[in-house]
């Protein structure tokens, strides 16, 4: 991937809201914790076995074995503190939900677990009403910053407006779908705004400077099948405590 050394492919501060630039770079991210974990997982078998020199020499390899069942199965039964990278975490889950139903571009899957592991610790993955209202609210103030903003900053706020809206709409659509009948924004309403938003995105110049007009397509063209996918990875991960907030399971 190419190094871009562009404003709009950092975090910025703009309008009073601190906008991540999402990158698709898990797998860049990988620790030795990780691959640790990948070779034990995998050593089980004499037929999976995976030495650490095939994770580290060759991607398309990597990438291969990145997709063993038996690594979700690690995850997802483990019981007790995983040693694993956040990076890690999401993006083995959330290529297998996204292989589940039927999306299987690798640098599209690494953007979500990148979208998923920025906003969880933003949000620590706790959402109420409240939160919902704030949530519309936020979206309606950043459109309206966008009157205002540079083309680079455009891109940053439009981006971030898709990410949110998947990310709200993928992991919280129960809550939004419940809020929803109280009048709130219901799932169709993120999936138009954030389907929109990628779309205008993917032709920016930006998206083409930082390698992501290919991903913002693909993100425009499958959004419901992305967001069902992601409804199946919160179905799966996330417990509801007492006063119905949700929390990872990690």
């Amino acid at each position: 991937m190419a190094v871009v050394s562009n404003l709009a492919c950092q975090n910025v501060s703009i309008a009073h809201y601190e906008v991540p630039m999402i990158r698709a770079n898990c797998r860049a991210r990988f620790t030795a914790a990780d691959f640790d974990f990948i070779v034990r997982t995998l050593a089980r078998s004499q037929t999976d076995q995976v030495s650490l020199v095939d994770l580290l020499s060759d991607i398309e390899t990597r990438d291969s074995i990145l997709d063993h069942p038996r690594l979700v199965d690690a995850i997802l039964n483990h019981c007790g503190h995983l040693r694993i990278s956040s990076q890690f975490y999401f993006y083995v889950l959330a290529r297998h939900v996204l292989q589940q139903g039927g999306i299987g571009d690798r640098k599209l899957c690494d953007y979500v677990a990148s979208l998923l592991e920025t906003f969880s610790h933003a949000s620590r993955l706790q959402v109420s009403d409240e939160t919902h209202h704030l949530a519309e609210q936020y979206i309606s103030d950043i459109l309206i910053a966008l009157n205002r903003a540079t083309p680079e900053q455009a891109f940053l706020l439009r981006a971030h407006i898709g990410n949110y809206s998947l990310f709200i709409s993928g992991i919280f659509h129960e809550n939004t779908q419940r809020r929803s009948l109280r009048g709130g924004p219901d799932i169709e309403f993120y999936e138009q705004v954030g389907r929109t938003n990628y779309q205008l995105v993917s032709s920016h110049a930006v998206a083409r400077r930082c390698e992501l007009d290919d991903v913002f397509e693909g993100l425009a063209d499958r959004f419901r099948d992305v967001r069902l996918a992601l409804n199946q990875l919160s179905d799966r991960l996330l417990n509801l405590d007492d006063d119905g907030r949700p929390s990872l399971c990690l």
